[in-house]
């Protein structure tokens, strides 16, 4: 009971992540490659949700003066984005309304063949 335990360490073998292997890699290309990729994967989402095909190209906005990358982003610098918000919030705005006139169009429908459902139900009781 008064021996000592545990009195040797283990050590990272390769493919664990050691000091060599994090030496050789370039995590900011890594990081960049998967920003990529999701970014394609939420503009198919989003292609998906609209009805578009998923392989189309995406739409072409206003251009910015400057491009604003994630490399060239400052954690402290303030994204300056504001006349591309305005406008990309208008469109938002504009599609919203579109596809809720539509969901209101189609409710009225609805409503109008549920109505002529029941009246000719109550025609047929009637008829009896």
């Amino acid at each position: 009971r008064d021996l000592p335990s545990h009195t040797k360490l283990k050590s990272r073998e390769s493919g664990q992540g050691t000091v060599e292997e994090t030496r050789n890699r370039d995590f900011r290309r890594e990081l960049e490659d998967r920003e990529r990729v999701a970014i394609r994967e939420r503009q198919k989402e989003r292609a998906r949700k609209e009805g578009k095909a998923l392989d189309s190209p995406p739409q072409v906005k206003k251009s910015r003066t400057e491009p604003v990358t994630y490399a060239n982003l400052d954690a402290d610098d303030p994204v300056d984005s504001s006349e591309d918000s305005d406008s990309d919030s208008d469109d938002d705005t504009a599609i919203l309304m579109a596809e809720l006139n539509k969901i209101k169009a189609e409710k009225a429908k609805e409503e109008a063949e549920k109505e002529m459902r029941q009246r000719d139900e109550e025609e047929q009781i009637r008829k009896i």
